[in-house]
């Protein structure tokens, strides 16, 4: 009898790695049809996605570390970057012309990671135009907090 429990119990502590997992995505990707007047938890896909429906001027990109260190490029068309699972990450359209992202996420559990000191006590700095945007706040108000979140010397 004993031997079934610890067979049983292998079997159940080998299973619970099969369940912990994301489930895979239902599609591969799905370009809105904002004609369509069908909008069932948001836009129906198009029936066929083309290559003209993936177009980009520039974008500056970036994301910070638990560290409070920031990463940042600027990517152009056909350019891809990756952001590290769970961490905080930005992306701004510095072009003249509205810019597509693809994105794609991989876990539905991010982790915990503390946005206003991340954001606003970077090294080096998120820049105040990504921070005024994404806040709708003044360029004061940005500096205010930063002063406020600075790390003490």
């Amino acid at each position: 009898m004993a031997a079934f429990f610890t067979a049983f119990f292998v079997v159940c502590a080998m299973m619970v790695g099969t369940v912990v997992s994301d489930p895979d995505m239902l599609q591969d990707i799905c370009v809105a049809d904002l004609a369509s007047g069908v909008k069932v938890n948001g836009f129906v896909c198009k029936a066929n996605a083309t290559a003209d429906d993936f177009f980009s001027d520039i974008l500056d990109v970036g994301f910070l570390t638990t560290a409070n260190v920031l990463y940042s490029k600027t990517i152009k068309q056909g350019e891809i970057f990756t952001f590290p699972k769970g961490l905080v990450h930005f992306q701004k359209n510095n072009g003249n012309v509205p810019a597509a992202v693809i994105a794609a996420f991989n876990s539905q559990l991010p982790g915990t990671q503390s946005i206003a000191a991340t954001l606003f006590a970077a090294n080096p700095p998120v820049p105040n135009n990504v921070l005024t945007k994404a806040f709708m706040i003044g360029n004061k108000e940005v500096d205010k907090i930063k002063s406020r979140l600075a790390p003490k010397k």
